[in-house]
């Protein structure tokens, strides 16, 4: 097989920042003879397949390979809704690695590429939708790449096959499309109608039916394609509306509160109409949208952060709207839509105190996890993040809602703690589940002998058994049961390599297994850490809030409202209330990101110095290296890296008068000038200087 990927060798500051040694590579592949593997470029679109031809005939394959690497990872990170903060920062440390002479713009549906001074420039329009398995997928092929664990074309062919579905299992691949999605959309309406939005068991079951119906529509638009995805909202909305309409109209106690709405029993038993539209179109409410454009706007991304929270706006009066219309539609001919929406009354304390308001939590959790595509085998990653998320916010809101009437301190302190933990959490998840499939990978492999202890075993055969009923029970790979072979078959090659009589001379194996040994690679690096946190932060963020906001909007004023009673769902206290929630959790975000950064920063100062003391030069530049590319992943979660479009001479004075305050400025951490840091780094040098 080919060599892994090795920078150009310039003459500038940041030709320092070199890939892992070759030596470090075969101890990872552990001295496997592999077949060559070569990504086949006539595969490409024409446009990218001129530019890699251009690249390649003046500075080689590799060079041309990368930039192909790094825009398919941009394209398809930003297509399953990774953060784009995140996305930057991964394209950066690529950038970095090899001295790519690239740059890139990441809008909203827009992202533009261009290599060499802008030589050549590439655009792409990309929708994008929730994927959770693909934001972790092409993360870990990126740090697989970065760490010079395999090669640029190994990098390639593993990203077509996962976009083949060819490294999802089963379960994931029957959630992930239709017609296997629809059985998630009446599950998720059902339950957001009761745990968010105030609705009693009835509400839940007619929710689950204008759910399933908004399913069917998604489903018959999409095999329609084209043009007729534009009408995906407002289509949605309406048959929403109608089923929600005829419900209510035709319900024995709704009949009874329209004709008499001061009739408080008859009014009570009657559907909620808020809690089913809400619930309903909760899955279309692209709530988490509104929260990531606060914090790019906070970050000083204006342009994309004002775009994106004007878009979801303007996305989420279209479903209202079409819900309007819809209940119109049923009460053709009067005045009834609106007496219908005043007169509905919801439950506020329908949970409140109840045994099962947590269960009924997780329930919806679930269908939100395969609204999101996560892996089934990876649930309980984000079911802890979404749980403590919630907790904590529920129980500060509760506690701080007593002394704060007045005022929606109480919303932005729960929010901003709930947030702030769902985010510890998530890293410490994170850095368990990393140093878990270290350690598998270094046992399956056998790279090291440290880890073949009493305790080491016990560790390796629990993680097998749990490998093995995960596959058992429908939600695992094939290829993670043929790892267990692998590890046999390496372990008897090793020692009859070692054996001075016997024949073999090297180790090698079938394709299909060199697979499973490269899939082990990659699916041990460390894990996307927004993969488990965006599911959190969607059931935290006011999606909602802004479709009550246009609610009010269209049913301006509710007549059964006494001159001296406020109504909660005015457009000004609801666009208050937008404003505090998305804000505080956006703030939540960046201390839960800056706290974890900071412990990152302390624990590296820390073992780096306790390795060093230790005389281990080699561990001692890995554990850095590992650490530094951590503590470059959390800053990229809520700030924007340094790169050529910044301009050189603003950001070394600013790097000049914020260098000594800050933890991680150069000659302040370990993560500073002895990783190549370069103030010109914005600046890469030429791939002609050779």
């Amino acid at each position: 097989m080919g060599e892994p990927v090795t920078p150009l060798k310039v003459e500038d500051d940041a030709a320092e920042r070199q890939p892992l040694s070759i030596e470090y590579f075969k101890k990872v592949r552990h001295d496997v003879t592999f077949s060559e593997r070569r990504f086949d470029v006539n595969t490409l679109p024409d446009d990218m397949r001129r530019v890699y031809g251009h690249l390649e005939e003046k500075f080689g394959e590799e060079y041309g390979l990368l930039f192909i690497f790094t825009m398919r990872t941009a394209v398809e990170l930003h297509r399953a809704w990774n953060m784009t903060l995140l996305t930057n920062t991964v394209l950066q440390q690529i950038k970095d690695r090899f001295n790519m002479r690239m740059t890139w713009n990441l809008g909203v549906l827009r992202l533009v590429f261009r290599v060499e001074d802008g030589g050549y420039e590439l655009h792409r329009k990309v929708p994008y939708d929730y994927d959770s398995e693909f934001q972790d997928i092409y993360h870990r092929i990126a740090m697989a790449l970065i760490d010079g664990q395999i090669n640029v074309h190994e990098a390639l062919i593993y990203q077509r096959e996962a976009k083949q579905g060819m490294h999802t299992a089963k379960s994931g691949l029957f959630i992930r499309n239709f017609p296997g999605r629809l059985i998630l959309y009446p599950g998720q309406a059902a339950t957001c109608a009761v745990i968010f939005f105030n609705g009693e068991w009835i509400d839940a079951v007619i929710a689950a039916v204008c759910g399933l119906a908004a399913g069917l529509v998604e489903f018959a638009l999409s095999r329609v394609g084209g043009q007729a995805t534009v009408l995906l909202d407002i289509f949605v909305g309406i048959v929403t509306g109608i089923i929600g309409g005829l419900f209510f109209r035709w319900f024995p106690a709704g009949e009874d509160c329209m004709l008499d709405p001061e009739n408080v029993a008859a009014c009570k038993a009657a559907p909620c109409l808020s809690s089913i539209y809400l619930g309903t179109l909760y899955w279309f409410f692209y709530g988490t949208a509104f929260v990531i454009g606060i914090l790019e706007i906070i970050s000083g991304e204006l342009a994309t952060g004002v775009t994106r929270f004007v878009g979801v706006t303007v996305k989420t009066f279209v479903l209202s709207l079409g819900a309007g219309l819809g209940l119109m539609i049923v009460f053709a001919g009067d005045s009834g839509a609106a007496d219908a929406w005043y007169a509905s009354t919801c439950n506020q304390n329908f949970v409140q105190g109840e045994w099962w308001r947590t269960l009924l939590y997780l329930a919806c959790c679930v269908f939100v996890l395969g609204q999101y595509r996560l892996p089934i085998a990876q649930y309980w990653r984000a079911l802890i993040v979404q749980l403590v998320a919630y907790e904590v916010q529920y129980g500060v809101f509760n506690r701080m809602g007593q002394f704060h009437v007045k005022d929606h301190l109480d919303t932005a302190t729960s929010n901003i703690v709930g947030a702030a933990s769902g985010v510890v959490v998530a890293a410490l998840i994170s850095l368990l589940v990393s140093v878990s499939g270290d350690f598998f990978r270094t046992r399956l492999l056998q790279e090291s002998a440290r880890n073949n202890t009493r305790l080491g075993n016990f560790y390796f055969q629990f993680l097998c058994m749990a490998k093995k009923a995960v596959y058992f029970f429908g939600i695992g790979r094939q290829s993670d049961i043929m790892k267990f072979e692998v590890e046999k078959k390496l372990k008897d090659m090793r020692t009859e390599l070692k054996d001075p009589n016997h024949p073999r001379d090297k180790i090698d194996f079938p394709k299909n297994e060199e697979d499973a040994i490269i899939d082990t690679i990659i699916g041990t690096q460390d894990i996307n850490m927004w993969s488990i946190l965006m599911p959190a932060v969607y059931q935290l963020v006011p999606g909602s809030i802004i479709a009550k906001l246009w609610f009010s909007a269209i049913f301006p004023e509710n007549p059964y409202l006494g001159e001296l009673d406020k109504n909660p769902d005015s457009q000004e206290s609801v666009f208050s209330n937008l404003m505090v929630i998305s804000t505080s959790i956006a703030l939540g975000l960046i201390i839960g990101f800056a706290f974890f950064q900071t412990l990152v920063f302390i624990v590296g100062r820390t073992c780096c110095r306790k390795v060093e003391k230790e005389d281990n030069p080699d561990n001692f530049q890995l554990g850095r290296d590992y650490l530094s590319n951590k503590q470059g992943m959390m800053e990229g979660m809520y700030t924007v890296v340094d790169d050529a479009n910044d301009d050189p001479d603003s950001m070394r004075d600013m790097k000049r008068e914020m260098g000594r305050r800050s933890l991680f400025s150069p000659g302040n951490s370990v993560f500073g000038a002895d990783f190549g840091y370069n103030d010109d780094a914005q600046t890469p040098a030429s791939p002609n200087t050779v």
